[in-house]
């Protein structure tokens, strides 16, 4: 375990005897730093985190702000184990990223035991704001419905058509999987089928052979980091696009677009909220990000910026670090920052925010090599996200 204390360049003076007693404020992030995710997240997110503080003066009545970092393995245990020592212990009051929906499900239920704030920036199932949603958990970018949503209707052109998956077999895939079923069938479309493969899986051959078999228009792989380059580069060699049928990743970023590069990807969609070369003001910060870590921000680091800065944006304004008042300022104030514009918190964790249909740019529509997507349409959260009547989020029902 390693830890980072901001540097204490400004004091921040606060009046009253309860702030002069109040202990450092202190953030953890938890994701995958040495597994298929860490170039999404990892350690790319702990420098989003570090930039949030020195954003908010690196100190917080009186003292530096932390944080604290680790990596959860994909193990809900080890998640869970590792949050318990920094609530307990350490003196951590929120929780950031973690980029799993097992390992979030389980951190999420401890934070609600311990009253501790959790705040996922990328997770696919939809219990965490479903069923299993929490007052003290919060979801700030891309979630399994809303990739779903947005994927099948770009790709289909909101026409019924045929659907077969290859589909990562932890919680994740299979919730992703089932919010695509409902979706395709809602619209008219035919699910044919899927088959499910291990995390960490180098070769899909007998994965792309039965999906070629179902004869399905469009082949959806539900899968992330290393697992899907390897399913992309290997459904290229079978010539499936060529062969007449459309490969569709439902979870592709621009890492994998730069891995893979846009001659195979091309046409490819995407999902998120952040893309660095959206306007002047994701550029500005994108160039700042890339000088502390020397490279590009992806879609989930950004959002931990942003989560970050309005989590202490919110204990300044509460005066404290007591879960209650954090969280009644994080849901009461609007979220504002370089990419996000006046995005409301919903009573389910969901933060309501614009979000992006695209597509992977083919190589002669590229100027630069990180020149690497098209942006198709801009959706509201509201036509994006999975609509209040229709969650299982019992707080949505108060």
């Amino acid at each position: 375990m390693r830890a980072w204390i901001a540097a204490a360049a400004i004091t921040v003076g606060f009046a009253g005897s309860a702030v002069a007693q109040q202990g450092p404020v202190k953030v953890g992030i938890l994701n995958d730093q040495n597994s298929v995710y860490s170039s999404i997240t990892g350690m790319g997110s702990v420098a989003a985190a570090k930039l949030a503080i020195e954003d908010m003066g690196g100190t917080m009545f009186g003292k530096p702000i932390e944080i604290v970092f680790a990596d959860h393995g994909h193990k809900p245990d080890n998640g869970v184990n590792i949050a318990r020592r920094w609530f307990d212990v350490e003196g951590v009051g929120a929780v950031f990223d973690i980029y799993s929906s097992g390992v979030s499900l389980a951190v999420q239920s401890l934070a609600e035991q311990k009253d501790k704030i959790l705040v996922v920036s990328m997770a696919s199932s939809s219990d965490i704001g479903g069923k299993s949603c929490s007052p003290n958990g919060m979801q700030w970018a891309n979630d399994g419905y809303e990739v779903a949503n947005l994927t099948i209707k770009g790709v289909s052109a909101d026409k019924a058509s045929s659907w077969y998956f290859i589909t990562v077999d932890y919680t994740a895939g299979h919730s992703i999987e089932a919010d695509a079923k409902k979706m395709i069938e809602a619209g008219g479309g035919e699910f044919k089928g899927a088959v499910r493969f291990p995390l960490n899986t180098p070769d899909f051959s007998s994965f792309l052979l039965r999906a070629q078999a179902s004869g399905a228009k469009n082949i959806g792989v539900i899968a992330g980091g290393a697992d899907l380059s390897n399913a992309v580069k290997q459904a290229g060699e079978f010539g499936i696009e060529r062969a007449g049928q459309r490969f569709v990743p439902l979870s592709m970023t621009t890492v994998d677009i730069e891995a893979l590069g846009n001659k195979v990807t091309q046409g490819m969609p995407l999902v998120f909220s952040f893309y660095w070369d959206e306007n002047d003001k994701t550029r500005a910060w994108s160039e700042r990000f890339k000088k502390a870590f020397g490279k590009m921000p992806t879609d989930p680091q950004a959002n931990v910026y942003s989560a970050v800065l309005h989590y202490l944006k919110s204990v300044k304004a509460a005066g404290t670090t007591e879960t209650k008042a954090v969280l009644a300022k994080m849901k009461e104030t609007p979220v504002s920052d370089f990419f996000t514009d006046n995005a409301k918190i919903r009573a389910d964790g969901r933060l309501m925010r614009e979000v992006y249909y695209a597509e992977a740019k083919k190589p002669d529509e590229m100027k630069s090599p990180t020149d690497l997507v098209k942006l198709v349409k801009k959706v509201s959260g509201e036509q994006a996200f999975v609509p209040a009547a229709q969650s299982a989020c019992k707080l949505l029902k108060q």
